[in-house]
């Protein structure tokens, strides 16, 4: 059996890891894999979830070894936490000849560079973001600063090199793709796959909806049977342009006096409703639901459309939205914006919603006036969209296929 130290920085007792790496291990664990799952834990999440992580974790060849994630001071705690990283892998591998690593990028991936370079073992570079550049885009680090300026040039500088050294790529687009392909460090000969963030289509199911408990939410939440409903999913800030979304919801509402906007969102409850204030949106058309991931199905169900705008930049190209999958699977059309990963040409070739250009009030009324309460679009259709693109299974798949073309 082969094995692999999957090292990603995102805890697993976080959201995105319980979505976007739990899953894929359990499927690829089936496939004769031994998996040794190294991650950085938020104290707080990790004392509240843990257990529930070692359940999902539970009958699997998946073995967890989580190391405290630190926030402060800034910078020394990032030193702090690669140096647990880095220690933990090694005494990993140690213990147990690893075949390979397999790591999220930025911080894990300088790890899975250094195992590579130092202990010869086999180096998978699941590029998922262009992180040094996402980090200065998203104003996470400030260039002006010189000491980010270091941080900043020293991670492009090993990014390169994690390219030059790798033995095989995972990028989320066929944006990204082309731009890594073009990059020189990129040898032809590397394994490159394109496997966007997949979505669980067993728990997003509109078929699988209760009717009753549907009825229920909408009453608990005082939606009223005529009510248009647009949904947001996920935490605002940071990437998600809560200025702009909030504009558009505006201008809808202006035009659709039935329009009611719901939240599905695990935190900054506070925010969403300041923001809406701000817009001039009255408190009465504003909905904000803490939901666990079992209950968003059920929360996306009841929405006409579902809303999100990301911020488009460079870094961006090789973002693969977890939602889309998940709203697609609902058979829900999307409003969002161009310039993010493969997003618009999903959305044209599923003809799963509406993309706008720019963020103008023009471009935005354009839409608004296309939206009815009962839209056109095909819900099966949007489905097996999602189905073809965001597949769990086919990501497992190809996962499989690109670990068998490095020979381990």
């Amino acid at each position: 059996m082969k094995k692999i130290l999957f090292i990603s920085y995102d805890g697993m007792t976080d959201p995105l890891g319980q979505s976007q790496v739990i899953p894929y291990l359990q499927g690829l664990s089936k496939k004769g894999y031994q998996f040794y799952l190294l991650s950085c834990e938020k104290p707080e999440a990790f004392e509240k979830n843990k257990a529930a992580v070692k359940k999902m974790l539970d009958g699997y060849s998946i073995e967890w070894y989580p190391v405290p994630y630190t926030k402060k001071p800034p910078v020394l705690s990032t030193l702090k936490d690669i140096l647990h990283l880095r220690n933990k892998a090694i005494q990993i591998h140690q213990q147990y000849s690893i075949d390979m690593v397999h790591t999220r990028p930025g911080i894990p991936a300088l790890v899975g560079l250094m195992m590579k370079k130092k202990l010869g073992v086999k180096f998978l570079h699941d590029v998922r973001e262009f992180y040094a550049d996402s980090r200065v885009e998203g104003d996470i680090w400030n260039i002006k600063n010189p000491l980010f300026k270091i941080i900043y040039q020293y991670f492009k500088r090993k990014e390169k090199e994690q390219i030059a050294q790798c033995d095989g790529i995972v990028c989320l687009t066929h944006a990204a793709e082309k731009i890594i392909q073009a990059l020189p460090e990129y040898k032809k000969e590397t394994a490159l796959k394109v496997i966007p963030c997949s979505a669980d289509l067993d728990l997003f199911d509109p078929a699988a909806v209760n009717l009753i408990q549907q009825q229920q939410i909408k009453k608990e939440l005082g939606i009223q049977q005529n009510d248009f409903i647009i949904s947001y999913l996920g935490s605002i800030g940071g990437w998600y342009m809560t200025n702009e979304m909030m504009r558009f919801c505006k201008l809808l509402s202006n035009k659709k006096p039935g329009a009611k906007f719901l939240f599905i969102s695990p935190h900054l409850h506070d925010v969403i409703a300041a923001e809406a204030a701000k817009h001039g949106l009255p408190a009465s058309k504003i909905i904000v639901k803490h939901a666990s991931r079992k209950e968003v199905p059920l929360l996306l169900s009841i929405s006409n459309y579902s809303l999100f705008f990301i911020k488009p930049c460079y870094s961006k190209l090789s973002s693969s939205p977890t939602k889309h999958g998940e709203i697609m699977a609902m058979g829900i059309p999307v409003i969002t914006n161009s310039g993010v990963g493969d997003v618009k040409e999903i959305v044209e070739k599923y003809r799963s919603g509406f993309v706008v250009d720019e963020f103008s009030d023009e471009a935005f009324n354009k839409v608004i006036d296309k939206m009815g309460a009962e839209n056109s679009f095909d819900t099966p259709f949007i489905r097996a969209g999602a189905k073809e693109t965001y597949s769990l299974t086919t990501a497992i798949e190809l996962y499989n296929q690109l670990y068998q073309q490095i020979p381990l």
